[in-house]
């Protein structure tokens, strides 16, 4: 016996047709109902840029903290910045077993931010192994903030849905780093990290909302992002900022995964 993955675009006088799936030849396949001697549907395989974990997502996303000093602590990466006050810039992030004994890594954790003289913290994925693991020494929320949201596109994608560019956008760049303004109404700040790029810092003042001055900097950012090779996109966004997450899930960003900080007691 013999079989094919693929999809199935004809069903009736008695054969089944299937595009295949894959490499090789695309010629359709038709079989015999009567040669059928089983199937199931498979559904449809997620884009490479989905099947990133979230640790490798979040490593390629310290580009948008170009101050940033890291070390590594087995699988995990020590962050802290004295030119950014950002969490992501200054938390440990433990998305996956550390691979050293639990209370190695806890210890280094915690010496590392005492010794900078920064309260320990961690960003961590909920119902993990490093979740429970700093529960259990009785860390909390760092903040009521809702759980951070980490989101993926295509910078195509993203790039058909935005208008025109607007001529009164201002782009200055910094190596790899760039930041699009609006006078003092509107700005952001996108970095490139190989073919991925990321977004960060879309601020609208409040007395200018609601005259798609966001749009105006995305179109600006993805633009700039788009010209120099990057392919995937991301950003991050808290889970109740409803109005980010209406402009973004616009614009073809999809969900790749949740997760929370969580710090030492005082």
């Amino acid at each position: 016996m013999t079989d094919v993955l693929g999809t199935c675009t004809a069903w009736g006088d008695g054969v089944c047709v299937v595009e295949p799936d894959g490499a090789g030849p695309r010629e359709p396949v038709t079989i015999r109902l009567a040669d059928i001697v089983s199937g199931k549907p498979v559904p449809p395989r997620p884009s490479p840029r989905l099947r990133v974990s979230p640790q490798q997502a979040q490593l390629r996303a310290m580009g948008l903290f170009p101050a940033l000093e890291t070390e590594r602590l087995g699988a995990w990466t020590l962050r802290r910045s004295s030119a950014h006050d950002a969490r992501r810039a200054n938390s440990v992030l433990a998305m996956e077993p550390s691979g050293l004994p639990d209370e190695t890594a806890y210890a280094g954790v915690v010496d590392f931010y005492t010794e900078h003289g920064a309260r320990p913290i961690a960003a961590v994925l909920r119902d993990s192994e490093p979740e429970a693991l700093f529960l259990r020494h009785g860390w909390v929320p760092e903040s009521g903030d809702a759980d951070t949201v980490f989101e993926l596109a295509s910078v195509a994608a993203v790039a058909r849905t935005l208008p025109s560019a607007d001529p009164e956008v201002e782009v200055v760049e910094d190596g790899d780093l760039v930041t699009a303004r609006i006078g003092d109404r509107a700005s952001g700040v996108a970095a490139l990290d190989g073919d991925w790029v990321g977004y960060r810092s879309i601020v609208v003042a409040p007395e200018h909302r609601r005259q798609r001055l966001a749009l105006a900097i995305m179109t600006a950012l993805v633009g700039w992002s788009a010209e120099r090779g990057a392919t995937t996109a991301y950003l991050q966004v808290l889970g109740d900022n409803k109005r980010a997450h209406a402009l973004y899930d616009g614009l073809g960003f999809v969900e790749h995964h949740r997760y929370r900080y969580l710090a030492a007691p005082r």
